[in-house]
């Protein structure tokens, strides 16, 4: 049960409605992150677009890498919410579940490219440590696993954008339901 009000699709009304009937048609369903910013309706529009952009926009970064990633913040900050819904969605490009099982135990353990694992080593980092970053020990490896600036740009705008929804997720007491997370499109 969310710590704050939240207008159910049920209650809502003008702009409101718009966008919570929006969301369903390009995703499929009503997800509660954004039901809890139902209070102030445009923020749901600019979290939103933001999300497009970076998981589903145009990209060097493959669409299981951005989950990839999402999962290993989300799992870094201990987010069940985050990480339910990306590890079904990584799945769904993986389909193994006992490997995302295992991403979301110690990716470390997880047989992957030498690529994905850069990737995990600086959501991990950049989430739990982020003053640890640097260019010789995080980007310059990245570049020599053949990330353009670009990718590693999008990279970290993935890993800044799950820390901020971790956040507003864990701390206004948003919960997943087993059935929420099933049946997004991807």
């Amino acid at each position: 049960m969310s710590y704050i009000e939240v207008i159910e699709y049920e209650e809502a009304e003008g702009r409101l409605k718009e966008i919570y009937d929006d969301l369903i048609d390009k995703r499929g369903k009503l997800a509660e992150v954004h039901k809890i910013q139902s209070l102030n309706p445009e923020s749901i529009v600019n979290h939103m677009d933001l999300y497009l952009t970076i998981m589903f926009g145009k990209s060097p970064l493959k669409r299981y890498q951005r989950e990839m990633i999402a999962v290993v913040v989300s799992v870094a900050n201990r987010c069940e919410y985050c990480r339910l819904h990306h590890g079904e969605a990584l799945n769904h490009y993986w389909k193994d579940e006992e490997r995302v099982e295992q991403l979301i135990r110690d990716y470390n353990q997880v047989e992957m490219e030498r690529s994905d694992k850069l990737l995990c080593d600086l959501a991990w980092e950049l989430t739990g440590a982020p003053h640890l970053v640097n260019q010789s020990d995080y980007i310059e490896p990245l570049r020599e696993a053949g990330f353009s600036d670009r990718a590693i740009l999008d990279a970290t705008l993935i890993i800044s954008y799950f820390n901020f929804v971790n956040r507003m997720v864990m701390g206004l007491g948003v919960e997943a339901a087993e059935e929420e997370v099933k049946g997004y499109k991807y």
